[in-house]
């Protein structure tokens, strides 16, 4: 195991109080409206830690966005769940919904944020469809005459339904109790194109 260098850990550990600020910040206005200067006072940092640590808000945003993808991540894995490709994506829309709606004050704010002004291409497509690629698996369950497609294209796919599912929920188009149901709904109609014909009769009655 290679351990971190002293330089290392402090710029991680900066990294960590910022970030822990921001989501301070917008769990008390919800609108990231803070200044950098008023996040730096909050993470008890130098002015000039956000910016020579992310450079923007828009950086901290996405930064943020990662952090939940990686909790997304880790309770899939965890929660481990049984079953083929199709029942470990839905498991995974469950487990990402529920993410989403613990704060959900704190995830609009974030998700609308990633549009900020200036905001450079980040990773949080790929993070997604990681995420997804991981819950897709071998893709068992799906037509074998259609494997090579689906691999390359479900995951990619399921991350942009979900986060097109988390637009219209942070305009209040989707609510807070409509969204799981539209993100697995979305989820499914995805998958629908790829199952072997037998599942796929199950899955239009589900």
């Amino acid at each position: 195991m290679v351990e971190m260098s002293v330089r290392e850990q402090k710029r991680t550990l900066a990294r960590e109080a910022v970030l822990d600020a921001a989501e301070r910040l917008l769990r008390a206005d919800g609108a990231a409206s803070f200044s950098m200067r008023e996040l730096a006072a909050e993470a008890g940092v130098s002015f000039a830690t956000p910016f020579n640590q992310f450079g923007s808000k828009a950086a901290i945003a996405q930064a943020l966005s990662a952090r939940r993808i990686g909790l997304m991540s880790e309770r899939f894995s965890e929660a481990a769940p049984a079953g083929d490709a199709i029942s470990r994506v839905l498991a995974a829309v469950s487990i990402a919904v529920a993410v989403m709606l613990e704060e959900p004050q704190i995830n609009r704010a974030i998700i609308r944020s990633l549009g900020f002004p200036g905001a450079k291409p980040s990773e949080v497509s790929a993070q997604s469809r990681a995420l997804w690629a991981t819950a897709f698996g071998d893709g068992d369950g799906v037509d074998p005459a259609l494997a090579e497609v689906a691999a390359e294209r479900a995951p990619e796919q399921l991350a942009i339904g979900f986060r097109g599912c988390l637009s219209f929920w942070i305009a209040d188009e989707i609510t807070d109790a409509q969204l799981p149901e539209k993100a697995r709904a979305t989820a499914l109609t995805i998958l629908l194109g790829f199952v072997e014909p037998t599942r796929r009769a199950d899955l239009l009655r589900s």
